[in-house]
């Protein structure tokens, strides 16, 4: 490995695959997001921004409160044949 900058705290490596090392004052290597933004800070790499999430359609959010109706309606058409035999039985006692 070579030493491409050394600043306070850091000492900054290329080994020979082209990745980078990084050690801090204490002689241990960083890695992960904080030697990531160590490399973006001197410029050697740009930290990709994550993308964006994709926008659902909206024509299946329609479709489900359309179900939900039917569904509610159903009962509702059930229930009244139901009251009706026991309104029969009423009037005939």
């Amino acid at each position: 490995m070579k030493e491409i900058k050394t600043s306070g705290e850091y000492k900054i490596y290329e080994k020979r695959s082209g990745r980078h090392a990084v050690k801090d004052k204490n002689k241990q290597y960083v890695n992960g997001d904080e030697k990531a933004k160590i490399l973006a800070d001197a410029g050697l790499i740009t930290i990709p921004e994550p993308k964006a999430q994709p926008v659902e359609e909206e024509a299946p959010a329609e479709e489900a409160p359309a179900e939900e109706a039917a569904a509610e309606e159903a009962p509702a058409e059930e229930a009244p044949a139901e009251e009706a035999p026991a309104e029969e039985a009423a009037d005939s006692k």
